[in-house]
């Protein structure tokens, strides 16, 4: 009937890294975008940036 024996400074680094880890897990889900996400960003703003350019008009010096 013994009780196991917990180093505290053990336990209590392990419950602030589990707390960290889930206020980090939150985070990303509330802020965070995916790599596909932030991919598919840049591929809109550059094919929009191709478009602009294509329908600029060109001044003729003549």
């Amino acid at each position: 009937m013994t009780a196991k024996v917990v180093n505290l400074s053990r336990a209590r680094k392990t419950r602030a890294r589990d707390d960290k880890r889930a206020k980090a897990d939150a985070n990303a889900a509330k802020f965070g975008r995916t790599k596909a996400e932030r991919d598919a960003e840049a591929q809109a703003a550059e094919k929009a940036a191709r478009h602009l350019d294509q329908h600029k008009r060109e001044d003729g010096d003549e």
